[in-house]
């Protein structure tokens, strides 16, 4: 008989128990952060209809979907989460209270071309509040707070949350008669940090924006300073465009909230270049950097948009959200050694059976679960050395044999599988036991 090779198509992340061990602990310490700021969980298909998910789709975006038919059904994998939000809202709009917040963490579709760090299939981790008509902008404030938490609990200390107003750059592109322009300036901008300064300009220069404008432009974006000062010298700038002022009057609420939140100046900053969504973010938009491994990307990012769910609805439904790519952003940790996979065992306790009658070992591992203390027992015929060597493997801490004796006796002794030290406990204080 022929074998068939085993093997896993590009772009797919498979990862070995002690990896995805610590992957579900990044996932849950996450997920448990949401959940203390009050989002509600959702979870929606991954197969939707072409025509729901495809209702706004186009250009690159379309090229990547994974799209087929069954039967007469034409079917499409979400590419992202904010799609399928956008379809759960409208759809129970009148069983909703709104705002309306919501955390997914899910895999997601995409079938662009496979290189290191980047996958066909992974685990977004995205919140959002969504308004009814309207949304105060101090919402706007609390997101960076929950990912100020997020890493804080992931154990980083070093990063930094960029914040700007996409109002701000939009006011400007007017006030320079350039607004019609202003997404291909946005795109341009946002490139600085990977090709430098002159090449922005060139390419500037290459859409025709004239020398006055660009030198605006480079002035604006290369405000410095503390956060007060640059939104100081914003003000100093004094141009006369309502989109402008309005965007700089929600930056600074955003930034007074932002440490009314608790978030320390060491770990936010208004950035000017940062200009993401151009299509989609309205207002408030955010990066996330770790200071030291800037070429990670930005691992935290979304902002404010006007109108979530435009392709379903009449109704006017503005929104703030965030997302982290967690699949990825767990290969390059570990790619970086920054995260260490060491733990390779679910269990606190492996129980040893010596004896055939399995009764007791079953009576103990069930009393130990109750107390919730993870439990296996080792239920294969195997000799003793071989037994300890699985635990060892494994690197299980504790373990507990179980022969005649101990049934004779009414006791189990309970070894630390790092010191070598046992302490012995009667049947009947087993849910004592202290790991």
């Amino acid at each position: 008989m022929n074998k068939t090779e085993p093997r896993t198509l590009a772009g797919f992340m498979e990862l070995m128990p002690n990896e995805q061990i610590l992957f579900e602990q990044m996932k849950q310490k996450i997920e448990k952060t949401y959940q203390k700021f009050g989002f509600l969980p959702l979870d929606t298909p991954i197969l939707e209809l072409s025509e729901v998910l495809l209702a706004k789709a186009g250009g690159e975006t379309e090229k990547q979907i994974y799209r087929f038919e069954k039967g007469s059904t034409d079917i499409s994998m979400r590419f992202d989460l904010t799609v399928p939000l956008s379809k759960y809202v409208a759809k129970n709009y009148g069983n909703l209270s709104f705002p309306f917040r919501r955390y997914q963490i899910g895999k997601v579709y995409r079938g662009e071309r496979t290189q290191k760090g980047r996958f066909r299939e992974f685990y977004q981790c995205d919140i959002d509040i969504i308004g009814d008509g309207e949304l105060s902008v101090i919402n706007d404030a609390e997101l960076p707070s929950v990912i100020y938490n997020v890493f804080k609990e992931l154990g980083f200390d070093d990063f930094t949350i960029c914040i700007n107003n996409r109002k701000i750059l939009n006011g400007l592109f007017e006030s320079l008669e350039q607004k019609e322009n202003a997404a291909e300036i946005l795109r341009i901008i946002d490139k600085i940090e990977k090709i430098g300064k002159e090449a922005v300009i060139e390419e500037l220069e290459k859409i025709e924006v004239s020398k006055k404008s660009i030198e605006a432009i480079m002035n604006f974006i290369e405000i410095d300073g503390t956060t007060d000062e640059k939104i100081e010298k914003l003000n100093n700038l004094n141009i006369e465009n309502e989109t402008f002022k309005l965007g700089l009057e929600e930056l600074t609420q955003v930034v007074k909230y932002v440490r009314t939140f608790g978030i320390p100046d060491t770990n936010f900053k208004v950035d000017l270049t940062i200009a993401r969504g151009l299509d989609y973010y309205t207002g408030t938009v955010y990066e996330t950097f770790l200071n030291q491994y800037r070429e990670l990307g930005s691992i935290c990012s979304g902002g404010r948009y006007e109108n979530l769910a435009e392709y379903y609805t009449d109704k006017k439904l503005p929104g703030v959200g965030i997302s982290i790519g967690l699949t990825r952003l767990f290969y390059k940790l570990n790619e970086l050694n920054l995260i260490k996979a060491n733990k390779k065992s679910i269990a606190d306790i492996l129980i040893i059976p010596m004896i055939e009658d399995m009764t007791k070992p079953i009576q103990i591992a069930n009393e130990l679960r109750k107390k919730g203390i993870n439990t296996e027992i080792y239920l294969n015929d195997k000799k003793l050395k071989a037994k300890f060597k699985y635990a060892d493997k494994l690197e299980i801490p504790y373990v507990i044999v179980i022969g005649e004796d101990e049934i004779n006796a009414n006791v189990v002794k309970v070894r630390n599988m790092i010191t070598g030290e046992e302490k012995e406990y009667s049947f009947k204080d087993i849910s004592n036991i202290k790991i």
